[in-house]
C-alpha cells in the first residue's frame, strides 16, 4: 500500500512520486463540463475481466489500463486484452494530460518483469499483445534493453504472438531505438499526442512534436518490416487545419497506423477539455486520414492508442 504525504506518495520500492503526475494548480478552479451522451459508458465486467484482473494482480504487473485511468478497461479486459506497462509505475516526465505518477525511480528495475509478463500472456492465451511503458530518463538507454528483453521473452514463451510496443521516445537516441527495433517487434508506436502549436502546453518539455516524428521516421528506417503507429487526442483546442497538417506530417514520416480519440481530463489538476468532439467529426477525420494514405485508421470519442489494437494491426501483419 502506497503511503500518502500531501501531494506526494512513497511507493512500495521507496520511490517518491507526485500522485497522478501533477501537483495542485490553477486548473482545479476550472470546473468540468457535463459529458455528452456519447461519452457515458455503462460498466461491463465479465468473468474474463475478473480473470485478467487476477492474473495482473497475482504477478504484480502494471497496466496502462489502471495507471492511466483508461475508460475502456471494462471492455478490453472483458475481451481478454490488456496493455502491459513496463519499467515500473513512476514516470520521469510530467505531461499535463497524463495521470501516471511522476518522479525519479533512480535506476530501479524489476529484472524478472520480462518473464512475468510473458508467462501472464501465455496464461491469458493472447494472440496480440500491447506493451507500453513510463519514460525512464534516469536510465542511460531509457529502458530500451529491458523493453527488448520483454519482447524477446514473449516471442520465446509465446511463439506466434504479435507484439506492439507503444514506446517512449528514448530522447531520440539512435542506439536505444535500434535496441528495441532489433527485438523481433511487430508494431512500433510513439504518440505525437497533439498538434505542434499545443505541444508545449500539453506535453513534458523533454518530449517534442518533431522529436516524436523523427523517432517514428528512424524506426521505419532501422526496420522497414515493422509497422509504425501514432495517436492524437482531440478536444484540446486544435483546429481542423492543424489536425490535417499533423496527419500529413505523420504520414510523410512513415507512419502507417493512426488512432484518434477524445481527450478526457483525468483529474481537476490536469488540462481542461476545450471541446467534446461529436462522433460524426471523428468519422470525418477518419476519412481524411484514409485519403492521406494511412493503411489503418481507428477514430472515435472513446478510442485510445492501444484500444482494440488487435483489430487495428493484426490483419496488416498477417498480410505481410
Amino acid at each position: 500500500m502506497s503511503q500518502v504525504i500531501p501531494t506526494k506518495i512513497i511507493k512500495e520500492d521507496g520511490t517518491v512520486a507526485i500522485k497522478n503526475g501533477i501537483k495542485p494548480n490553477k486548473n482545479k478552479n476550472i470546473l468540468p463540463s457535463r459529458k455528452p451522451s456519447w461519452l457515458r459508458l455503462s460498466d461491463f465486467f465479465s468473468p474474463k475481466f475478473k480473470e485478467v484482473k487476477k492474473i495482473v494482480k497475482d504477478n504484480n504487473l502494471n497496466t496502462v489500463c489502471v495507471e492511466a485511468m483508461c475508460p475502456n478497461i471494462g471492455e478490453c479486459w472483458s475481451h481478454g486484452t490488456a496493455t502491459f506497462m513496463l519499467l515500473g509505475d513512476v514516470c520521469t516526465r510530467a505531461c499535463r494530460f497524463c495521470a501516471v505518477d511522476t518522479g525519479n525511480p533512480r535506476g530501479r528495475l524489476d529484472k524478472k518483469e520480462p518473464f512475468k509478463v510473458a508467462r501472464s500472456i501465455k496464461k491469458m492465451a493472447l494472440k496480440y499483445v500491447v506493451l507500453t511503458s513510463v519514460n525512464r530518463d534516469d536510465l542511460e538507454d531509457g529502458g530500451a534493453k529491458h523493453y527488448s528483453n520483454t519482447v524477446k521473452a514473449i516471442k520465446d514463451i509465446c511463439p506466434g504472438v504479435m507484439v506492439e510496443a507503444l514506446a517512449p521516445d528514448f530522447e531520440a537516441k539512435y542506439k536505444s531505438i535500434s535496441i528495441l527495433l532489433s527485438s523481433n517487434l511487430d508494431v512500433f508506436a510513439q504518440n505525437i499526442e497533439t498538434v505542434e502549436r499545443l505541444t508545449e502546453r500539453v506535453r513534458d518539455p523533454r518530449a517534442g512534436y518533431h522529436q516524436t516524428l523523427n523517432v517514428l521516421k528512424e524506426a521505419k528506417k532501422i526496420n522497414p518490416k515493422v509497422l509504425t503507429k501514432t495517436s492524437l487526442m482531440l478536444g484540446l483546442g486544435e483546429t481542423e487545419k492543424e489536425i490535417e497538417s499533423t496527419l500529413i506530417e505523420a504520414f510523410s514520416n512513415g507512419v502507417e497506423i493512426l488512432t484518434l480519440g477524445q481527450y478526457l481530463r483525468p483529474t481537476l489538476n490536469h488540462l481542461p477539455v476545450e471541446r467534446y468532439i461529436p462522433p460524426v467529426e471523428f468519422l470525418y477525420y477518419q476519412d481524411m486520414a484514409r485519403e492521406i494514405g494511412f493503411k489503418e485508421v481507428t477514430s472515435g470519442p472513446m478510442v485510445r492508442s492501444s484500444y482494440r489494437a488487435d483489430k487495428t494491426a493484426a490483419h496488416l501483419l498477417k498480410a505481410t
